[in-house]
């Protein structure tokens, strides 16, 4: 068994470490979602945790690791006799990207159910995690009706498994952690606010503090035991501190005062819901009891705000997570009561740091300045514009405009029936989603349609000697149900930058526009990409990824000018296009030109156009031409770029959800055919 790098040794991440053993000593707060780039120690500490978690009494033989004290009274393999128990380290267990359903909740053999009438369960993931942790790493890229199941069963603390009539229970109580990089995408506000405490970590800045990550990683690669021994004075007195925090836990005091401000607070930040009050309560208690006091305090519920508040702050996927502290310093002091010592604690206050007892802020200070996407407060002309301003690089290149305010959009769609990532948008083969007909099962059944089955087994009954009321049912009778749901696309942004389109408020609409459709690609769980063409060429400001505030951000600092070549940014679109389906062929594409259809610089700019756009048209590609043309004389350019594509074009009017003209539904193209 390999040897954990221990907790104590983590340098830094104060505010991490402490999220885990909260958790630890009051699982009832409800997990922690770790946030951080990459290379953060996230998994590092995650993983650590379990050496330090008490050793727990299961009941002998029982696959869901029964409390003999209390044990399950409907318990898959119970009832279960007094006595027989053994005591086992607590399990850590980790559920992959890529499990399937029945891998996390378990599988029913539907076979031996049908025909013998016996619940054959084999348990999942979340019974193996049950009293122990589950660690979910790259949460926001696990399918959402997994991360749906997961965090039901962490809020009811038990785990169903239906199956065509046949279901079976059982107990699934864990410390749950995700850990996630927000480059790759963001998780859905709803289920951000399943998470009981949120922690944004980074790298540190200071050479001193990652020369001693660098030595003590050395070190415990070279000699992982011997290491390890090091540090098991320190693994020793967090591991006691935690028992004692635990028993201390039950007898700790929420006074009214502190209530008052948990409700304060909420109510200040304007977080939706109750689910904030309760975690900030339950966090503020265990607070107290890690630091062996039985009163919750004014730092208690500060530091309980700084952990629970600001990942439930988010309005819009391009809202950065934080937290005011000011203005929690303020609400704090205005409904403190006289049984609190210390209304207006120092920011630095709270649980001591260190091995023992790490503390500190945590969440992230709102930015003061700089703008928001959606901003339209009035400002100076020089600030407009964000902060740091865009140099023009070229003649006739002007600062980038700012967007206006995103509104809903149409849904634009890929015709036909795809077989992708589980997603919203496109119609699509699904685990999940409308019984659409049966084949036989190809390896597991998973899904099984009735009614085939039956149909199937039918006609044998006679010649298989059927005696009984039952069915006599063999393994070839068997059907899967086929499902058709929705699918998440690659969306491609094609965005012209140039001169024609930079006129401010025009380009100002434009990038509203765009980041409207970004705003429907988040909650569609697509991917995006954004290639722009201005001046003597294209580039691909945004290779294709699951991140669209990444995205968001780089239109917002998108500078214009120069001539338009419309050709170069449609063939740099079917340059990423060709790349993405190598490494993600299932994933089917939706092109978005946003232009207004008027091609320059070179010879024959025009006809280059042309041939460039019948290339996405010969491979089926669906596409849609988002016309920016405006004024009482227009051309129809984007309209004839629609039509060599195969697609279709739109106005910005058109766009919006609320407009009665243009009604949009499939993105009219070449693979209509193709489908």
């Amino acid at each position: 068994m390999t040897t954990p790098f221990p907790f104590t040794a983590v340098v830094g991440q104060d505010d991490l470490r402490l999220a885990l053993l909260l958790n630890a000593v009051s699982p009832a707060v409800g997990g922690v979602l770790v946030r951080g780039e990459k290379g953060t120690a996230k998994s590092t500490a995650v993983r650590a945790l379990s050496a330090l978690m008490p050793e727990v009494d299961v009941v002998s033989e029982c696959r869901f690791s029964c409390d003999p004290g209390s044990p399950d009274p409907g318990c898959p393999d119970g009832p279960h006799e007094p006595g027989g128990f053994a005591s086992r380290p607590a399990r850590m267990v980790e559920l992959p990207v890529g499990a399937s359903e029945d891998r996390l909740v378990g599988a029913l053999d539907i076979e031996r159910a049908l025909s013998e009438g016996v619940k054959a369960f084999e348990p999942g993931l979340l019974a193996d995690a049950h009293r122990g942790i589950l660690y979910v790493d790259e949460v926001n890229l696990l399918h959402d009706h997994l991360v749906d199941l997961l965090l039901d069963a962490a809020a009811m603390g038990a785990s169903y498994v239906e199956r065509e009539g046949v279901s079976v229970r059982h107990a699934a109580r864990f410390l749950l952690v995700g850990t996630m990089n927000p480059e790759e995408g963001e998780l859905r506000p709803q289920l951000l606010d399943r998470f009981g405490l949120t922690v944004e970590v980074a790298a540190s800045r200071e050479p001193e503090q990652r020369v001693e990550v660098v030595r003590r990683r050395l070190a415990y690669d070279d000699d992982p035991a011997g290491f390890a021994a090091r540090w098991a004075e320190e693994e020793a007195d967090v591991r006691a501190r935690i028992v004692a925090a635990k028993k201390l836990l039950p007898s700790v005091r929420l006074g009214d005062d502190a209530l008052r401000q948990i409700a304060a607070t909420c109510a200040a930040f304007e977080v939706d819901g109750m689910r904030a009050d309760i975690v900030m309560a339950r966090t503020a208690t265990a607070l107290a009891a890690w630091a062996g006091r039985t009163d919750v305090l004014a730092e208690d519920v500060r530091q309980a705000a700084l952990l629970a508040l600001p990942h439930r702050r988010r309005r819009n996927p391009f809202d950065a997570p934080g937290l005011d502290e000011d203005k929690l310093d303020e609400t704090l002091e205005e409904f403190s009561g006289d049984d609190d010592p210390d209304p207006d604690p120092d920011p630095d206050s709270g649980p001591d740091s260190g091995p023992d007892g790490p503390g500190g802020g945590g969440g992230q200070p709102a930015p003061e300045d700089g703008p928001q996407v959606g901003d339209q407060e009035a400002r100076p002309e020089a600030e407009q514009d964000g902060q740091p301003q865009p140099q023009p690089s070229g003649a006739g290149e002007q600062s980038a405009a700012r967007a206006s305010e995103p509104f809903r959009t149409k849904v634009l769609s890929v015709p036909g029936l795809g077989e992708g990532a589980a997603g919203r948008r496109s119609r699509a083969r699904t685990e999940h989603g409308r019984t659409t007909g049966a084949r036989r099962p190809k390896g597991t059944l998973t899904k099984l349609h009735l009614a085939a089955t039956v149909q199937a087994a039918a006609p044998h009954q006679r010649a298989r000697g059927r005696s009984g009321p039952g069915l006599v049912v063999r393994r070839d009778d068997l059907r899967q149900a086929t499902r058709e749901g929705r699918e998440g696309n690659l969306v491609l942004f094609v965005v012209d930058a140039s001169g024609s389109m930079a006129a401010r408020q025009r380009m100002s609409a434009v990038k509203g526009a765009v980041l409207s459709l970004l705003l429907d690609a988040y909650q569609r769980r697509d991917k995006v990409g954004l290639v722009t063409f201005r001046g003597s060429g294209a580039e691909v400001a945004l290779p294709p990824t699951s991140s669209v505030d990444a995205a968001a951000a780089r239109l917002e600092s998108l500078p214009t000018g120069g001539r338009t070549p419309l050709s170069a940014g449609l063939l740099r679109a079917h340059d990423v296009l060709r790349v993405e389906r190598l490494r993600d062929p299932a994933r089917r594409p939706l092109v978005v030109v946003v232009t207004d259809g008027r091609a320059t610089g070179g010879p024959e700019p025009v006809a280059l156009a042309g041939r460039a756009a019948r290339l996405f048209a010969a491979e089926g590609v669906a596409s849609v031409v988002v016309d920016c043309e405006s004024g009482p004389v227009r051309l129809g350019l984007a309209g004839q770029l629609a039509g060599e594509l195969g697609g279709t074009a739109v106005t910005l009017d058109e766009l919006r959800a609320d407009s009665i003209a243009g009604l949009v539904k499939d993105v009219q193209g070449t693979s209509r055919r193709a489908a």
